[in-house]
């Protein structure tokens, strides 16, 4: 099969998708078109304009499907290359607009919600990483439908929901690693990028609660970091030296370094506001670390209640489940961790061959 795969917005998690894709699946011919993930609201507008007058020799060529993520303009692109228009098409949902946390400081705008909509009814099929992430855009989609002055055909949202499916991103064999616990401390890594979405504010207030409480434990934060990172990691870092709890701080460069640091840890925390699915935590899990994560978001699907903190007063009870991990620890009990092995590729591969071969035969893939 000759497959076109388009990634409008390449940031680092859609990168990890395609990337394992392609590597998964070498018996096709694909063509992978991708677009640096900078100047949101001009590459999520602008990428049909890009590629149709930039690449339009490889966009003209004959393939039987597109793969596209969901921040590629679909419907510009086809009309801009028609004969893209003929090619049976999968857009990919790694998040959803609607879901979205705002900062609090963008320009507002319905143009990403527009954007989400338009492409969920544009593609022959509609793949998302989570449950949680096909929820809230048939929702969202709803909800704005609803606000729209005239004009607006019933039922689109059901015509979303018939061909949508959940098909989570696959964890690539070489995270899959035996646990080296250390003694000592309770070892938390916080692995995420650090941005307000995050949750850097709750991490915080959790650091200050388990030093108030006295609890021996060691937090390790790295993950990606911008140019402009928030305040509040400042304050972190000054709360962990002044009381001694700083571990790893920013990000490790080495792949080993930083997979032998999940090795040895023994929890790996999520504060986000927004995970879609948290590939992060679902590394660090595959690498023996226990979750501790909100009992909110994709995570309610990943993780039985053990492993997720109270919605409520989620500072207290966040602190609260470490706590008593570290008391646990230092009786010398076990610290559990969940078998991830079902989302992994070996196990994925035949799901995601299973829609390319179907929609390739012209038919819709079976739920």
């Amino acid at each position: 099969m000759r497959i076109l795969l388009l990634s409008a917005y390449d940031a680092v998690s859609h990168q990890y998708w395609r990337k394992g894709l392609v590597n998964a699946l070498p018996e096709h011919d694909w063509t992978v078109l991708s677009l640096p993930a900078r100047y949101f609201s001009w590459r999520i507008r602008g990428n049909s304009l890009s590629w149709a007058f930039g690449e339009r020799e490889r966009l003209q060529q004959p393939y039987d499907l597109i793969i596209a993520t969901s921040m590629v303009d679909l419907t510009s692109l086809r009309g801009f290359v028609p004969s893209l228009a003929q090619t049976p098409c999968v857009i990919y949902f790694h998040e959803n607009q609607f879901a979205y946390p705002a900062s609090g400081h963008e320009h507002q705008s319905v143009e990403p919600l527009i954007l989400n909509l338009y492409n969920a009814l544009c593609a022959d099929r509609v793949l998302f990483n989570s449950g949680y992430n096909r929820d809230t855009l048939l929702e969202g989609a709803d909800r704005l439908l609803r606000k729209l002055p005239d004009q607006v055909p019933p039922g689109l949202v059901e015509q979303i929901r018939a061909r949508s499916e959940v098909l989570h991103v696959p964890l690539p064999e070489q995270v899959f690693l035996p646990a080296a616990p250390v003694e000592g401390p309770l070892e938390i890594v916080w692995n995420h990028r650090w941005e307000f979405d995050k949750g850097p504010e709750l991490l915080l207030a959790a650091v200050e609660r388990l030093q108030t409480d006295h609890v021996d434990f060691r937090l390790h934060v790295v993950g990606q970091q911008f140019r402009r990172v928030p305040p509040v990691f400042d304050q972190l870092k000054q709360r962990l030296e002044s009381g001694g709890q700083l571990g790893y701080w920013g990000h490790i460069e080495s792949t080993e370094a930083y997979r032998r640091l999940l090795q040895r840890s023994d929890v790996v925390l999520s504060t986000a506001l927004h995970d879609f699915q948290g590939i992060a935590v679902l590394e660090a899990v595959a690498a023996g670390c226990r979750p501790v994560v909100p009992d909110r978001l994709a995570y309610r699907e990943l993780f039985a209640a053990e492993y997720r903190y109270a919605e409520q007063q989620e500072t207290s009870a966040l602190a609260r489940m470490l706590g008593e991990l570290s008391a646990s620890k230092h009786r010398g009990e076990p610290i559990r961790t969940p078998a991830v092995e079902h989302l992994g590729w070996p196990a994925l591969k035949a799901s995601w061959g299973r829609v390319i071969e179907t929609l390739t035969q012209g038919g819709a893939p079976s739920l």
